[in-house]
């Protein structure tokens, strides 16, 4: 079993910087604005050949309140998940109560602890450390997680304290000090990549702020792990999530909501935007998440069309549909066939994730929008399938002649990509290509992914060539010209 460190300490010391070094991703957003992660964010590290897993959690500093408190349970949680907890102060700034009641709250509720006091580059270290002795927690560790700064020997410190070092048989004399820049990746991008080995399926829940995608993914897995607070904004980060149903495995990826960009002002907003969206490319299918109580907004729609243009596959939850009347109701369904007309492929359901109502039926949508994105289809299928649809619907005259359609194949996966093969077919329009889309939708079951089209147009091999004249022809060509000038 991988050791378990959780990185604890109040507001802005540094917690997600290190995390980041550990994991050698960009997992964690880091930036100069305290209180910027909220949730529980796990990662894995590695120290020469001995691995670990690394959690992150949000800064704590002693009378929270509100989402505040609620971050603070989260770090309570990842104390006690924990082996061992470092416990993170700053340098520059000295022992504050907020440090003093940290360390409090780890010996109530973690099994080990250790002291880094970071932020200490250009600093004596014997200085730094000096005033956080009176904490207790013996020997302080002087680090600099931006600079990478004897990193290594903490980490040695925090895994020969967990006595973990004898049986993963290392020694830790040989590691290197500068082990933090090497060039090995273990953060959350690989770790995706090896699950997809696995076919873990990989699920980014969308929406705008407040539509509810945490209370979702919370009741999906059947226990409070992310931070849930009305208040919009709430996660500010691209959280993954591990569960796993039915003998299946899941990564749930909750992401921070998108506003307009005319709204959106922050820094760290903007930030939160980019993660979300890398996401979604790293998702196989994507659960978009409305507000039955607002309707379908422009932004929905926006959001929408980023996930088709993606390419990915998509499940559209309606959020919070316990409490509305009929009429309500009625008035939702008519406006999602009116505002979405472009999401006739996808499947829709109406679900209430704080009562759990429906929630239980998203899954299996979810699994059969990622069969029908991996679905392979011979060539043979395809070109009679072709056949039949043009033969049911025949091509448009194109300067007296017929668009011909040949034969198709199957270019792509995830999203399912449909090659077809014939002449003039850059003249096929638009509706001709949407009847094909809804033809190959129907026949081979492609519901809950978009089908893209490609065309190749058959090549003249006598285009541009011109035929070598005989003498003869030579003559005869002559004798026409010189009596065409008389």
């Amino acid at each position: 079993m991988l050791p378990v460190i959780a990185l604890v300490g109040r507001p802005n010391v540094g917690k997600s910087t290190l995390f980041n070094k550990l994991t050698r991703s960009r997992d964690a957003l880091v930036a100069d604005y305290p209180g910027l992660t909220r949730d529980r964010i796990y990662g894995f590290g590695k120290l020469g050949h001995v691995p670990y897993i690394v959690i992150d959690t949000g800064g704590i500093a002693g009378g929270e309140q509100g989402i505040d408190q609620a971050m603070a349970d989260q770090t309570k949680i990842a104390l006690q998940e924990a082996d061992i907890s470092i416990i993170m102060v700053d340098g520059r700034s000295g022992l504050t109560s907020a440090d003093e009641y940290v360390a409090d709250l780890c010996r109530r509720h973690a099994k080990k602890t250790c002291l880094a006091v970071n932020k200490t580059e250009g600093l004596d270290t014997a200085i730094a450390n000096g005033e956080f002795h009176a904490l207790g927690l013996g020997q302080p560790i002087a680090i600099s997680a931006s600079h990478g700064d004897r990193i290594s020997q903490l980490m040695e410190h925090v895994l020969n304290l967990s006595k973990l070092n004898s049986v993963l048989n290392t020694s830790f004399e040989q590691l290197n000090e500068n082990f933090i820049d090497k060039e090995e990746d273990v953060g959350f991008n690989n770790l995706v990549e090896k699950y997809d080995e696995n076919r873990t399926l990989k699920i980014a829940v969308i929406g705008r702020p407040n539509v509810g995608k945490s209370t979702l993914i919370n009741r999906l897995i059947g226990e409070e792990r992310l931070v849930v607070f009305n208040e919009p904004g709430t996660t500010r980060d691209s959280v993954p999530v591990e569960f796993e149903r039915n003998e299946k495995k899941y990564i749930l990826i909750d992401t921070a909501g998108i506003r307009r960009k005319a709204r959106v002002n922050e820094v760290i907003e903007k930030f939160s935007i980019i993660k979300s969206l890398q996401a979604i490319e790293k998702a196989d299918v994507v659960i978009s998440v409305l507000d039955a109580h607002e309707g379908v907004t422009e932004q929905d729609v926006s959001l929408l069309g980023l996930v088709i243009e993606r390419g990915r596959a998509l499940v559209v939850a309606v959020n919070k549909w316990d409490g509305l009347s009929t009429d309500d109701r009625k008035k939702i369904k008519n406006d999602l066939v009116r505002r979405l007309p472009f999401l006739d492929f996808a499947e829709r359901i109406m679900i209430s994730a704080l009562h759990g109502t429906a929630v239980g039926d998203l899954l299996p949508m979810v699994n059969r929008a990622f069969k029908a994105a991996i679905r392979g289809m011979s060539t043979t299928e395809l070109s009679q399938e072709l056949k039949s649809a043009v033969m049911a619907h025949p091509t448009p005259l194109v300067r007296g002649r017929r668009i011909k359609l040949r034969y198709a194949h199957q270019g792509g996966r995830n999203p399912p990509v449909i090659v077809i093969h014939g002449n003039q077919t850059n003249y096929l329009p638009e509706s001709y290509r949407r009847y094909l889309i809804n033809r190959f939708r129907k026949v081979f079951k492609l519901k809950g992914t978009p089908v893209r089209l490609a065309f190749k147009k058959s090549k003249n091999p006598y285009s541009g060539r011109r035929n070598k004249l005989t003498p003869r022809q030579q003559r005869k060509r002559d004798r026409l010209i010189k009596r065409d000038r008389k």
